[in-house]
């Protein structure tokens, strides 16, 4: 999908050994697919063995495919939470292909929940491996590399913003991925002169089998494809090993890169308005522009003398009390306040738990368990099946106050309404 004139599309990775973690499906499988089209050797460590019941591809599948592409690929069993499996994968590769020239940290979870919603194991699962699984492949590996001409480190994690907005909503999630980060900042200072460590991170959603899950039908219009990351990649991978400590966003790079058609990336060619991911600070700033919007909005429903406003937001909530039942109401047993910026915005509500159930403009009749910030013409698309609540708080459009645990119980509920919309 590069330029064929790009100077980065020759056979720079022939005869490289590339240790991936999660390659079995998704990003990892893209870059792995990238460097076997160089006759590359690729080392799937990835944990699945035996077909998932929703998630395509196992690490004999990915394996097919790289063989297929021109590469020679070693599928690894591997949960990087199990060091003596890191270790056992890292000694299989050095024994089948001479060494290890390249380690992709792309092995990931992920729980975009609040601090009191987020269970010990999902906290355990998130640190061990995110965090800790990227420091001990790291450091299995790091012996081989150091032999290596040319070795890299390339962790799939955000610039590191420290802005309390990435925090407050999903402070676990956070925390591992910024530790992935900080793995960068210490072991590129460490290694400096011997390996190349940097990370790599999307400007916008990319289109996997857990995004589906988080977006829904049609959320793949809004993203990018694999390919975007797998190109960012190979670029980074190809650099001399004093290309290093860098955070690294994939539509920059590849802008320097020469790359002036990003079309070819988009899985709807022509969409402009795609999703974009947590951690940027594009995002933060935008969001400083909703709040003042928000405020601004504010000001005016006050001047205005508190007028129900016209359009698509207040003919979604006619529909909303339209179709709220007694056992809307007693299933959910909760109130939420929406703070809408745009056209038809203000303040509005859904009230399940009075009897009867409400929605409509201005504050709800009793205190609101969850406040929910965010634009009109997103809450439309929540409500009308087009944006999930999941995706649209993972993305920044959505922000949340309150009982987060009532929150989630959101999108069950939008799935009832829909059907009923």
């Amino acid at each position: 999908s590069l330029p064929s004139t790009s100077p980065f599309t020759f056979r720079k990775l022939a005869g490289c050994t590339l240790f991936i973690t999660g390659a079995s499906r998704g990003i990892g499988k893209a870059i792995a697919l990238k460097a076997a089209k160089d006759g590359a050797n690729i080392v799937i460590a990835a944990k699945t063995a035996e077909p998932h019941p929703t998630l395509p591809g196992t690490i004999y599948t990915a394996a097919e495919e790289i063989e297929a592409a021109g590469g020679k690929a070693l599928p690894c069993i591997v949960n990087v939470r199990e060091e003596q499996q890191i270790i056992n994968a890292v000694e299989k590769a050095v024994n089948t292909f001479g060494g290890i020239d390249i380690l992709v940290n792309n092995a990931s979870a992920i729980s975009l929940t609040g601090t009191l919603e987020t269970a010990t194991k999902k906290v355990n699962l998130m640190m061990d491996v995110n965090v800790r699984g990227t420091y001990l492949t790291s450091k299995a590996c790091l012996p081989y590399l150091r032999k290596s001409k040319n070795p890299h480190i390339l962790n799939l994690s955000p610039p590191m913003n420290l802005n309390p907005m990435w925090f407050k909503n999903h402070c676990a999630y956070t925390i591992s991925k910024y530790g992935m980060s900080m793995c960068v900042l210490g072991m590129a200072e460490e290694f400096r002169g011997e390996v190349a460590v940097n990370a790599l991170w999307p400007k916008t959603a990319i289109h996997t089998a857990a995004m589906d899950m988080l977006g829904g039908a049609g959320i793949e219009k809004q993203c990018r494809k694999t390919d975007i990351l797998a190109d960012a990649a190979y670029c980074i991978l190809t650099k001399p090993k004093t290309f290093t400590g860098n955070f690294i966003i994939d539509e920059v790079l590849l802008r320097e890169e020469g790359v002036k058609d990003f079309d070819v990336y988009a899985i709807a060619p022509g969409k402009r308005d795609l999703l974009r991911v947590i951690f940027l600070i594009g995002a933060a700033q935008e969001e400083k522009k909703l709040s003042r919007s928000q405020q601004e909005g504010a000001k005016v429903k006050t001047e205005s003398a508190a007028a129900t406003p016209s359009g698509p937001v207040a003919e979604t909530f006619r529909d909303i009390q339209g179709a709220v039942t007694e056992e809307f109401v007693r299933s959910t047993q909760g109130v939420f306040q929406f703070e809408l910026s745009g056209d038809g915005g203000g303040t509005w509500y859904i009230d399940l738990k009075s009897q009867g159930g409400s929605a409509g403009f201005g504050q709800p009749p009793v205190t609101a368990d969850v406040v929910m910030s965010m634009s009109s013409a997103d809450f439309v698309k929540m409500f009308t099946g087009k944006l999930k609540p999941t995706l649209a708080f993972m993305t920044g459009r959505l922000r949340i106050k309150g009982n987060m645990a009532l929150a989630i119980k959101l999108e069950k509920m939008l799935s009832q309404l829909n059907s009923k919309l």
